[in-house]
């Protein structure tokens, strides 16, 4: 039978355990990689029907990135909120949010995300809102999507008054009078998070639609969705991706997984990790992990920590919290495991990670996909070698380094170079490492933090900055394999993530071949592909 397609040109396949694993060609057959060799070969097997690529000089063909941890909604539908991110400073966010104010009817909610308290040197507060925005009701998550600005509508709505408890997990900021100040951490934003109305199915499936499309631009041609964080006991977001399938307008491979509060209804609907959520789906549409959190964050000083945040002076031990117990952790992840559903959990600080993998361990041979540990920002040296030997993987997101250096070096001192974002480490003690963004929480392009993960620094730090911890540097080989291979390795797949006879034929054309080096490896954060294929079939050309 004659081929479909003959790619020829320089192709990394990634054969193997190592090296890019170059070819002359490959020749693809009902969506997926029949033949890798040489192109005299290879064009003995095509007939006048087969289609011809045939690579520019300089350029590659890599398989297709997938992005182990993009909140696919949540990503979608953060386009049309306020963007914090831009305002350098709290008078710049309540001017957008004034904006908004007068943009959005009442009493609709106001929604945004992306401030952060120390870039604006000081909390921001529930009065500050009412200012510019008198009597809405206002929710905007922070740039790290684990705490919550909440207006002081919002806070009435949701009960929230000096008498009220910190819920388990999370803390209700306070002025002196204990009255709550309007920042919500960790669990108790969800107090107010959980009484905005979902938005309507339609306008979700129209911004997924738009937002698949912007990824497979920048050659992202799958994802791992942890899914959202509120509340979401239905697992909506598996109707939205099956509507799209369905109606083939999903262009993108999708592993969507599931939340705590919906672990009951994906358990009596026989949901398994791996199996697909629509007839006709296998490989594009699928069940992925259930999402667990261990902690908070580095950016609202609530990652779960062995030892205190540097000069903590602060209430509390300043060594952070956990948003959901070690033994809780364990069962659930227990429980999930009996339903044949592996289990990821959310860990930041070294003693999350810790919990996170012993939580893990009792079932991670038993699941069908690998469980991870999601981000492993600070992992206490003693732990790294545990990855391997329990068979749990690593997913982590090389772009966070760029926001949070300067913070970890301040809150973490020594520690944060020699046991923060420890990828080579890792790598080195066996551990599957897999590559992702957290978009929203980060922009969804992949190159920066593939770049950033081989230099150990960005370009928007000031020129005097040294690189973090630059003996964690990887090469630029195991970066893109991290990017590609490890995703697919996570739910143990031997074949996803390269481009050997039997892998779907997902591909990239980059316009010129990855090499060492400082110089080249900067060029990467910038790169965007010529050409995508998913599936055997050319998405995007340019």
């Amino acid at each position: 039978m004659p081929l479909d397609t003959l790619v020829s040109g320089r192709i990394a396949t990634f054969a193997g355990g190592a090296g890019f694993g170059w070819v002359e060609a490959i020749g693809i057959r009902e969506g997926k990689v029949a033949f890798a060799g040489s192109a005299i070969d290879l064009e003995t097997r095509a007939d006048p029907h087969t289609q011809r690529i045939e690579l520019e000089p300089g350029e590659i063909a890599i398989s297709g990135i997938t992005d182990a941890h993009l909140h696919l909604a949540g990503a979608a539908l953060a386009a049309a909120e306020i963007n914090l991110g831009e305002a350098p400073t709290l008078n710049g966010a309540l001017d957008l949010v004034a904006r908004a104010a007068a943009r959005i009817p009442e009493p609709g909610w106001i929604e945004g995300s992306g401030w952060d308290q120390r870039r604006w040197g000081a909390w921001p507060t529930a009065d500050a809102l009412e200012r510019v925005a008198p009597g809405r009701r206002i929710a905007l998550r922070s740039a790290d999507h684990h705490s919550v600005w909440a207006s002081p509508a919002a806070l009435r709505a949701a009960g929230i008054d000096a008498a009220t408890p910190d819920p388990a997990g999370g803390v209700i900021r306070r002025a002196a009078d204990g009255t709550p100040d309007g920042v919500l951490l960790e669990n108790a934003g969800g107090l107010v998070e959980d009484l905005i109305p979902p938005p309507e199915p339609e306008s979700i499936v129209r911004a997924v639609r738009t937002y698949a499309r912007e990824l497979l631009a920048l050659g992202v041609v799958g994802v791992h969705d942890p899914g959202s964080l509120a509340l979401d006991p239905t697992n909506r977001a598996h109707a939205i991706y099956r509507e799209l399938a369905e109606a083939d307008e999903l262009p993108i491979r999708v592993h969507a997984c599931i939340r705590a509060d919906g672990l009951d209804d994906a358990i009596e609907g026989g949901r398994r990790s791996g199996i697909t959520l629509a007839p006709g789906t296998e490989g594009r549409l699928e069940v992925g992990w259930l999402k667990l959190f261990a902690d908070g964050t580095l950016g609202s000083q609530t990652a779960a920590l062995l030892d205190p945040i540097e000069g903590w002076t602060g209430e509390g031990t300043g060594r952070g919290l956990f948003a959901t117990s070690p033994e809780e952790l364990a069962a659930l992840s227990r429980r999930a495991a009996d339903a044949g559903i592996a289990t990821m959990i959310h860990a930041i600080g070294d003693a999350a990670v810790r919990a996170a993998l012993t939580a893990l361990a009792p079932a991670a041979r038993d699941v069908p996909f690998m469980p991870r540990v999601e981000h492993v920002q600070l992992c206490h040296p003693d732990d790294r070698a545990r990855f391997k030997a329990l068979g749990v993987a690593a997913s982590v997101q090389p772009v966070h380094l760029r926001a949070d250096a300067a913070k970890a070096r301040g809150d973490w001192g020594a520690r944060a170079e020699s046991a923060g974002y420890a990828w080579r480490s890792l790598l080195d003690s066996g551990a599957v490492i897999a590559f992702g963004t957290d978009a929203p929480v980060e922009p969804a392009d992949p190159w920066p933090g593939i770049a950033l993960s081989v230099l150990r620094r960005d370009p928007s730090w000031p020129g005097d900055v040294p690189p973090f911890g630059p003996t964690e540097a990887l090469s630029i080989e195991q970066a893109l394999r991290a990017a590609t291979v490890g995703p697919a390795t996570t739910r143990r797949d031997r074949l996803g993530g390269r481009l050997v006879p039997g892998s779907p034929a997902d591909l990239i054309v980059l316009p010129e071949a990855p090499r060492e080096g400082p110089e080249r490896a900067a060029a990467f954060a910038e790169v965007r592909p010529r050409l995508v294929m998913v599936g055997g079939e050319v998405i995007l050309e340019r």
